[in-house]
């Protein structure tokens, strides 16, 4: 393990176990013993959930919402490949692996389970449902350590096999740099879903550059252009739109999400999502 894989493990751990105490990570309705609500039986309800004797009384069916057992199923994905080699350093990817282990371990400390899907072109890294410390530091260092200069991810058919593979409802938190369309639609319809975007500054707010050779990071592939202000305009006009299009869809699938920089601390972000 590397020195800096390290103190970041060891930075979320210090962050989570004296920042964060005594909070679920959400708020489920499931099967359980506390009453949560009553509300109207809509198509495709389990029919054992009704309340005969409130439906007997207003004439229409009604079931009773449970609060879910104090043990969550937490399951962090992250979809990984060029596009998060951006940046000095590798930001991009050493961010997005701190906050996959701040979710790791603060799951482990409310004692929830904790699973773990990477998606890469090159392998697909999971951690079977866990609350030991050893496998979501495995699971971070796998994270810390793939490989994804010149490589691309089918990202949609890692979110359709993820979907396929997860049975009981849960909270699922999705990272990526969401530059690139993915539908959480289906995933959100049967678990709670979180989307945590992880960007750099500079993709957002790009600066003349002049004559330059851009190479794409996904394929390796040079391109010879001016990057000046006409191309930053148009640029930035397109990435708007990208963004409104994600916020929308986001919305609509009631899919909560926060956008993390590269230069921030993951906590004091992830917090208000917490409590």
């Amino acid at each position: 393990m590397t020195t800096a894989l390290k103190a970041l493990q060891l930075k979320a751990r210090h962050q989570v176990y004296t920042l964060l105490s005594g909070h679920n990570l959400s708020k489920l309705h499931g099967e359980g013993y506390d009453f949560s609500e009553l509300r109207e039986y809509q198509m495709g309800d389990d029919i054992r959930k009704i309340n005969w004797t409130i439906t007997a009384k207003l004439g229409k069916p009604y079931i009773k919402e449970l609060h879910a057992n104090r043990e969550l199923s937490i399951v962090v994905c992250a979809l990984m490949d060029g596009s998060l080699y951006f940046g000095t350093g590798n930001a991009k990817q050493k961010k997005l692996t701190e906050v996959a282990t701040v979710l790791g371990y603060a799951a482990q400390q409310n004692a929830d389970l904790f699973t773990g899907f990477a998606y890469s072109p090159m392998q697909t890294i999971t951690t079977p449902p866990t609350k030991q410390l050893y496998h979501i530091a495995q699971f971070s260092k796998a994270l810390y350590e793939t490989k994804v200069l010149n490589t691309t991810l089918e990202k949609q058919t890692a979110i359709d096999t993820l979907f396929k593979r997860i049975h009981k409802p849960s909270l699922i938190f999705v990272l990526s740099d969401f530059l690139e369309e993915v539908d959480l639609s289906l995933l959100a319809q049967k678990h709670e879903v979180i989307a945590i975007i992880v960007r750099d500054r500079k993709e957002e707010s790009p600066k003349v550059l002049g004559e330059v050779t851009l190479t794409n990071p996904q394929n390796d592939t040079n391109m010879e252009t001016y990057f000046g202000k006409r191309s930053i305009e148009k640029y930035l006009a397109k990435l708007k739109e990208h963004e409104e299009k994600r916020s929308e869809h986001f919305s609509h699938y009631d899919i909560r999400s926060v956008k993390i920089y590269t230069d921030e601390e993951v906590l004091h972000k992830l917090i208000t999502l917490f409590v």
